[in-house]
Order: C-alpha cells, then sequence, then structure tokens
C-alpha cells in the first residue's frame, strides 16, 4: 500500500530529474521516509519518467534488475525489481569499432552484462510464461546495461546501503544500454548457454552464463509482464527487454575502455570519454 500523496510521489520525481541533470547526488529516499513502501518507488519512477516524457522523451523497452544472485549478492537485496527504457539511453555499437560514450551523461556509472529481448507481439499479463515470450520474441541481442545512482548507493552519513525502495524510485538505477551485436533466434540457440567475458582496459573483470538470471533469461521477462499488468500495462511490440545482469557491476571511469565478448553472438565494444 502506498504511504505517500501526490504531491509527495512528483516532489520526489522531480528531485530525481533534477540530480540526473546536475550530476548531484541526492539522499535515500527510504531513509528520510521509513514507510515507504515498494508501492512508492514505482509510484514515483512512473511520475519521474512522466515528466521526462514530457520533456520529450519516448519509451523504448524495460529492464529487469536484481533478478540474478550475483546481482542480488552485490546490492544486498533479494527482490527483483525494473524500470524504463528511454530513447536517450539507448547507444549503438558496429562491429569493430570502439564506441565513444559520454562520461558526462551519467553520475556512478557501472557497465553489466546482459541479454536483450527484442519483441515482434505484445505481451500482456498476469499469465505470461517463459514459452510466451520465446513465441512473441524477434530476437535476443547482447546488450550492455549502465546502471547508475541519482539517489546515492551509501547514505554519505551512515554508508549504509540504499534499499530496493530508494532502487525502484531511481529507476531500478538504469542510466544507458549498448547494443549492436548479433542478432540470434531464441528459439533456436540456447540462451542459458550464452556468455560473455567482460574486459576493462585489457583485464577481465567478469565472465559469466545468462543461466545466471533465474535459470533461463526469458524467465525474468515472463516476469516482468505479469508485474506490470497489475498497473494497467504490458510489453509492447518492438520493446527492448534488459532480461538481467549475469556479472557483478564493473565500476567505470573516464577513458576507461570495455569489451564484452559473447563469442559466437559478438562483441560489443565502447569506451567512456
Amino acid at each position: 500500500m502506498s504511504v505517500f500523496s501526490e504531491d509527495q510521489v512528483q516532489a520526489l520525481a522531480v528531485a530525481l530529474n533534477h540530480a540526473e541533470k546536475t550530476g548531484v547526488q541526492i539522499e535515500h529516499f527510504s531513509k528520510r521516509f521509513p514507510g515507504m513502501t515498494i508501492e512508492d518507488g514505482y509510484r514515483i519512477n512512473r511520475a519521474w519518467m512522466a515528466l521526462k516524457k514530457s520533456e520529450g522523451r519516448t519509451v523504448i523497452g524495460h529492464k529487469i534488475g536484481l533478478t540474478s544472485r550475483a546481482m542480488q549478492r552485490s546490492s544486498q537485496i533479494d527482490e527483483p525489481d525494473y524500470g524504463t527504457l528511454l530513447d536517450d539511453m539507448l547507444f549503438t555499437c558496429t562491429e569493430g569499432v570502439v564506441l565513444d560514450i559520454p562520461f558526462k551523461k551519467f553520475i556512478a556509472p557501472r557497465v553489466e552484462v546482459e541479454l536483450a529481448f527484442v519483441l515482434k507481439k505484445a505481451l500482456h499479463g498476469p499469465h505470461i510464461t517463459r514459452a510466451d515470450v520465446l513465441d512473441a520474441t524477434d530476437y535476443v541481442t547482447p546488450a550492455i546495461e549502465i546502471i547508475d545512482s541519482r539517489i546515492e548507493q551509501f547514505d554519505r552519513h551512515t554508508k549504509v546501503m540504499r534499499k530496493v525502495f530508494d532502487t525502484i524510485s531511481d529507476n531500478a538505477a538504469n542510466g544507458g544500454i549498448v547494443m549492436g551485436a548479433k542478432k540470434v533466434d531464441p528459439k533456436t540457440t540456447n540462451l542459458p548457454w550464452c556468455g560473455a567475458v567482460l574486459s576493462q582496459n585489457g583485464v577481465v573483470e567478469e565472465t559469466g552464463l545468462a543461466a545466471g538470471v533465474q535459470g533461463h533469461p526469458a524467465i525474468g521477462v515472463a516476469w516482468l509482464a505479469n508485474k506490470l499488468a497489475p498497473w494497467g500495462e504490458h510489453l509492447e511490440v518492438g520493446e527492448i527487454v534488459l532480461a538481467g545482469s549475469f556479472t557483478k557491476p564493473v565500476p567505470a571511469a573516464v577513458g576507461d575502455v570495455f569489451d564484452a565478448d559473447y563469442g559466437a553472438l559478438g562483441c560489443l565494444k565502447f569506451k567512456f570519454v
């Protein structure tokens, strides 16, 4: 149950928007409002996304967070969340070329390895299954999520980690996505065994398999479609859905070069400039 008034929701959405534009993080909402609920988090997030759409942004998909064991351990949270992907978050690589990504677009960027589902059919919950997801998917492709924190990850005074309510409010920590590698058929590709090696400045930092996302990455997409249903929402045709990270996030700095090698599915190479 929500405990925030509509005015409070709008005020906190404005605060998130201001934090993103100025690059100055804000303190945990859950600290200021101890009675905050998950529903409040999603209400704030929706209000923020509505604000961004009023500024000219368009929705291109959704992301799922905290679905893998690696991410849950990293975040000290055991509940998945989801957020919205907007048009200005997408960066597209070209094979063999290192893509420049402006560091100033982010506050505290970290890099995660994922698979993205691009839909050819809409998915309406609440009874979507993994088979439904595979049937509705046009193709699956490697994707990097650049996560970010408009709400500080650790409290500036107590060093306590933010709670899931804060992460949800903060658009599930999404900042950007990188795509541009090969596209594969979800029905003929062994998705759980799709893996990646993530290198930073020539050093391997993370490796993982997509099986780390609940055993099969399509499970998370089904979960998302079903979670959207009570809000009267669904996954649209053409949407990109990030299925969840199967590695721990790697912090990025200006000048860092990343190479995500997905083997037969290709590579994503980019540099923060």
